[in-house]
């Protein structure tokens, strides 16, 4: 009775098992399944080549309206468009993937209205987490608003020097000099200090020895200097010739000032150094120079013996 009873129950688990498989295998091999994947993978596709077209379109049609307004008097500050421009693509590119993610899974059936509702809880409680992502969204929202800086400036920001390459509304990157590349949050950025808004000065230092003529060391470099502006577009105007800044030693410092345009002062302040050591040189005006005196100790012993 045992052995019929084990029997049965092998029969049924066979058969039931039977049974499953013969339901897996009529679902997928039925006409309604392979008729849904196929109209779900036009829809996806057809979705994804909306997606490209319309970002495609989107930014170059940003591009176009922004670039033509940068070509009007009205508004010359292109440094400040090109910013907006990447921040305008970023987000279109972001609005688009995210209605195509929502527009896929509704083509392949799944409740959107659950998800949102589960995203909306799950939300509010990383909320509590991100609060420093809410606040680097913040702070890139009024850097650019504010125009603090903008793409191609040259700024020290924190710590880190360098041109600006991106600003977004959680991070900025910024180029250094010697080819690293800064990633700051937005969040984190205390001192910021611009120095491609204003014109820049070169402040110039030059050493000639005591005994030198300060009158006829003024006369030839305020003469060389006003030959300066027509020659190099960088210069605002013609450079000052301040005078005798410092006397120390067997040294006069004189000091030249240099109005030029953003960040080219120090091009500029190597030009006038060359070509004032020059003019000083050719005009026999000698440049200082350090100097040492030796004591012979041992013959002022040997003397007073």
């Amino acid at each position: 009775m045992a052995a019929d009873g084990l029997g049965e129950q092998m029969e049924e688990q066979v058969k039931e098992a039977t049974e499953q498989s013969e339901k897996v295998w009529n679902y997928f091999t039925s006409e309604e399944l392979w008729t849904f994947v196929l109209t779900a993978s036009v829809k996806i596709v057809a979705i994804l080549v909306v997606s490209y077209l319309v970002i495609f379109i989107g930014k170059r049609v940003i591009t176009r309206i922004l670039t033509l307004k940068v070509k009007t008097p009205i508004n010359q500050n292109e440094r400040r468009q090109q910013t907006i421009i990447k921040l305008l693509h970023s987000t279109l590119s972001y609005l688009v993937y995210f209605s195509a993610m929502i527009a896929i899974l509704s083509a392949v059936e799944i409740n959107i209205g659950g998800l949102l509702a589960g995203a909306g809880i799950a939300g509010l409680a990383i909320g509590f987490g991100a609060q420093s992502l809410v606040k680097d969204i913040i702070t890139g929202f009024f850097i650019i608003l504010e125009d603090q800086f903008g793409i191609g400036d040259y700024i020290r920001l924190n710590n880190a020097e360098g041109t600006v390459t991106e600003i977004g509304l959680r991070t900025t990157k910024i180029l250094g000099a010697t080819g690293e590349q800064y990633i700051i949050p937005n969040g984190q950025i205390l001192d910021v200090v611009n120095f491609s808004v204003n014109n820049s000065k070169a402040i110039i230092d030059m050493q000639v020895a005591i005994d030198a003529d300060i009158e006829k060391v003024e006369k030839l470099v305020s003469a060389y200097l006003k030959t300066l502006p027509p020659k190099y577009e960088e210069l605002i105007d013609v450079p000052a010739f301040l005078g005798v800044q410092n006397v120390v030693g067997t040294e006069v410092t004189i000091r030249i000032i240099a109005e030029t345009k953003p960040l080219q002062h120090y091009g500029i302040a190597r030009v006038i150094r060359r070509d004032i050591k020059e003019i000083l040189e050719r005009n026999g005006i000698p440049m200082a120079y350090p100097k040492m005196m030796l004591y012979d100790r041992g013959s002022k012993e040997s003397g007073g013996e």
